[in-house]
This record gives structure tokens, C-alpha cells and sequence, in this order.
């Protein structure tokens, strides 16, 4: 019966010695995995921000070319236009050159 107990004795310790490097393993895979997945978060958390800020630069270039296609239908626009692209000029405007 002492042969047997010892037997058991050694298979109990092989087995809770079995069970706790497989615990081990586990603890280590899944504390690697966790900064892993911390760090890809970081990641994710820079990219967001970047998007949002990229985001909002393209709501205001947006709200710029809005204004931009009003102003473009205003007569204010045309004489503009008118003025420094083609030179042209009111009837009763007076203009002066210099020399240089």
C-alpha cells in the first residue's frame, strides 16, 4: 500500500506541477496580448484624432467654399471680375494710371 501512495504522491505532483505551467503559459500569452492590445489602442486613439482634426479642417474648408459660391453669385463678384480680369469700367468712373 506504500507503493501506491507514493505513486499517487508523484502523480499529484506532476499533475499540479502540469496544471501550473499551463496556468503559467496562460498568465504570460495573456499579459503579452493585453500591452499588445494597449498599444494598438494608443494607436487607434493617435488615428482619431488625427481623422477628427482632418474632419474638422474639411467642415471649415467647406463652410469657405459655401461662402465662396455665394459671394460668386453676387453682382459684387462680377464687377470684380469685370474690373481686374477684363479691365472694364463704369460709364461715369474715372480712371487714373500712373507712369511707372
Amino acid at each position: 500500500m506504500s507503493r501506491m501512495k507514493r505513486k499517487r504522491r508523484k502523480q499529484n505532483k506532476f499533475g499540479i506541477l502540469s496544471i501550473s505551467a499551463v496556468v503559467i503559459m496562460l498568465l504570460v500569452v495573456v499579459s503579452i496580448k493585453s500591452v499588445e492590445l494597449y498599444d494598438k489602442n494608443e494607436q487607434y486613439i493617435q488615428k482619431e484624432t488625427q481623422l477628427v482634426k482632418e474632419r474638422d479642417e474639411e467642415l471649415d474648408r467647406q463652410e469657405d467654399l459655401e461662402e465662396y459660391a455665394k459671394y460668386v453669385e453676387t453682382k459684387k463678384y462680377i464687377e470684380d471680375v469685370a474690373k481686374d480680369k477684363l479691365g472694364l469700367v463704369y460709364d461715369d468712373e474715372i480712371i487714373f494710371k500712373s507712369k511707372n
